[in-house]
């Protein structure tokens, strides 16, 4: 049996879901291969090959696979499918992009953001926002996964030696051009690898009050910046900051909630975190009853007062 993991990079270095990609792969037994599609992408390739766990590397370069277009590197995935019991993405933006076409071309069923594997046909999947956890089983020949990097610990990014094989690259599919790419500039660390997220709600009440509270306290404890749907709909904070069920999955060793509610939506992207501070001067918030240590404060007060005490 043998696994086939989709990896993540921006054909310099690998991205961190692709360790935990990896490490899902290997829960599940068997050898562990890992696809490097891009273009002059060697310097990514060795550093999968590099990675603890890892039996063999698969090279695909060439110019259409540069920009990581899904219906490209769909054709290249599906160019080596028939090898592979299971092809395994994480779940991220171009995971979820790439793996339904994948499932779609080979008429299996995909199962989405695994959080624990069972046995090698059977895996766990949070429902209703995670507040209940669905054991499915697939009997499809090609088993095609997204896994959700929170619930699986990265594999180690040293130590391993695999060879790194080259396969050809697929040819333009032509249904799609790439024209560019505007890439926001932040010195804070990524959202979903971060180990300490400060989160912003409504309560706020604008996007210069947002940065003015929260930016301050983040940047003191070297944390990431997230904020509420409720937040980013009001225009407070941009839409790669929202932490919730349709934003990013984060689970941090310390998540700081100030003004946020704690709706069911939010929950369902942080309640892995390790510890949660709350602070809502709604004493009711349901926020509160998820927290390991609540605040019932008016955060204009509370959040300087934190940050000048750090």
């Amino acid at each position: 049996m043998s696994i086939l993991v989709i990896a993540e990079h921006d054909n310099a270095s690998l991205k961190g879901a692709t360790l935990n990609a990896v490490a899902a792969a290997a829960a599940i037994g068997g050898d562990v291969h890992v696809l490097v599609a891009g273009n002059n992408a060697g310097a990514a390739a060795q550093a999968a090959a590099a990675v603890a766990g890892v039996a063999k590397v698969l090279h695909a370069d060439g110019a259409a696979l540069g920009e990581g277009l899904a219906e490209n590197v769909t054709a290249q995935v599906l160019a080596l499918a028939s090898g592979y019991s299971h092809i395994v993405f994480p779940a991220t933006s171009n995971g979820k992009n790439i793996a339904p076409r994948v499932a779609a071309k080979l008429d299996v069923a995909q199962i989405t953001d695994v959080t624990k594997v069972v046995s090698a046909d059977t895996f766990e999947r949070p429902i209703y926002a995670g507040s209940a956890i669905a054991t499915v089983q697939t009997a499809d020949a090609v088993k095609v996964l997204t896994v959700r990097t929170t619930a699986f610990d990265p594999a180690a990014a040293t130590g391993g030696a695999a060879a790194v094989e080259s396969v050809a690259a697929v040819a333009d599919t032509g249904k799609t051009t790439f024209v560019s790419r505007e890439l926001a500039k932040n010195d804070r660390p990524e959202l979903t690898a971060a180990k300490i997220v400060v989160s912003g709600g409504r309560a706020l009440g604008s996007a210069e009050q947002f940065n003015a509270v929260m930016g301050p306290l983040a940047d003191k404890l070297g944390a990431a910046l997230g904020a509420s749907r409720a937040a980013v709909d009001a225009g407070y904070a941009p839409n790669d900051l929202q932490v919730g069920q349709t934003g990013k999955i984060v689970a941090p060793q310390l998540y700081v909630a100030a003004g946020i509610s704690g709706a069911i939506q939010h929950w369902a992207g942080m309640k892995d975190s390790k510890v949660i501070v709350a602070i809502n001067k709604d004493p009711e918030a349901p926020i509160f009853s998820m927290a390991d240590y609540g605040l019932v404060a008016d955060l204009f007060t509370a959040v300087p007062e934190l940050t000048a005490a750090l």
